[in-house]
């Protein structure tokens, strides 16, 4: 068999292309499964060009591709990964894996990234279509109860927009991309009586994960992020618990801002921008301004270390008010994103 017909004969995802009425009709195109980890500079590089391409700022690297698939949960890359080749070079991947909310409901998300020069024509639609197919043989083994197919745009991102709602797709969510453009004029916020703002000790930080897991009990769409998400903060490359923020009743942790600042990013895109993310409090000390506090005193900590601006991501139906607390001290709207879903029936 010669190398290019075996790219075609891929016994691993031949059954999911096969439930395409006709699949895309490209030149050279080929539909392989995941190799390990020799594959991943290729789709960091599909994933860098398709952002760059969709207005998206922030670097793609390999390192945190490395660390991602690492930890993996729920999603297994030997059969919910593919790989889409022309003549031998990938052009896109897809992955998908689901989630168990805290609520009951499961989202099942079939998402990929195609480079410019692979686009508008049909590559795109079959990957959603091959990932649909997947998640179904996923979600058969599942109890029932509600369950839908997730995905998420931007709003730069109109073929992929266009996309969604050809297949279905309708609004759910909302969310934005801010940034405050520079750390000057900080407003003050002093911290809650009783409490200790200090960064965590090395035998703290999984006491400081573990309060975050219980604050985000009640957001929507929260699931529980499992080991793996406890290992891929550790092996984050750009952890740095000294920037973090957290707030102490004795023992006890009351809320937290883990901010962090990625180099290589700045270098590359040529700024000082850090990053107040991760941001949580615990029921019992909500509605204190404890929020506000932490984020205040990481803006002063991202100031120190030289940055000259700050970034965070916001689901903007939060039900405690976060987007209108980011906006208060300064932060802007620069992106925003949409979830839409659509019954897995």
């Amino acid at each position: 068999m010669r190398p290019s017909e075996r790219r075609y004969c891929d016994s691993a995802v031949t059954a999911s292309w096969a439930f395409l009425a006709e699949p895309p009709s490209i030149p050279g195109l080929g539909l392989r499964s995941y190799r390990g980890e020799e594959d991943l500079p290729a789709m960091c590089r599909v994933k860098a060009a398709a952002e760059a391409a969709d207005g998206v700022d922030q670097l793609s690297r390999l390192e945190d591709f490395v660390v991602a698939y690492r930890n993996l949960r729920n999603c297994d890359p030997a059969t919910d990964v593919v790989l889409a080749e022309v003549d031998g070079e990938v052009v896109a991947y897809q992955r998908v894996t689901w989630r168990e909310e805290y609520t009951g409901a499961r989202r099942y998300e079939p998402f990929c990234f195609v480079v410019p020069e692979a686009r508008r024509r049909g590559l795109g639609a079959a990957l959603l279509a091959h990932g649909e197919a997947r998640l179904r043989q996923i979600a058969a083994a599942h109890p029932d109860g509600e369950k839908t197919f997730e995905v998420s745009c931007s709003g730069s991102e109109a073929g992929a927009a266009t996309l969604y709602a050809a297949a279905g797709y309708l609004p759910a969510l909302h969310a934005a991309d801010m940034l405050r453009p520079d750390l000057e004029g900080i407003p003050d916020a002093p911290v809650p009586a009783g409490l200790v703002v200090r960064p965590p000790r090395d035998d703290e930080l999984r006491r400081v994960w573990d309060a975050e897991v219980e604050a985000f009990v009640d957001h929507l769409g929260a699931a529980p992020p499992g080991e793996e998400g406890y290992r891929e903060m550790l092996e984050f490359p750009d952890l740095d618990p000294s920037l973090w923020r957290v707030a102490w009743d004795g023992d006890e942790v009351a809320g937290q801002v883990r901010s962090f600042i990625v180099a290589a990013e700045n270098e590359a895109m040529g700024r000082r921008r850090g990053y107040t993310e991760n941001i949580s409090v615990r029921q019992p000390y909500r509605r204190r301004g404890l929020a506000r506090s932490l984020l205040v005193q990481s803006l002063h900590a991202l100031k120190e270390r030289g940055m000259e601006e700050a970034a965070l991501s916001v689901l903007t139906e939060n039900l405690h008010g976060a987007f209108r607390l980011y906006e208060s001290v300064g932060f802007r709207v620069v992106r925003r994103w949409t979830t839409l879903r659509k019954p897995l029936a």
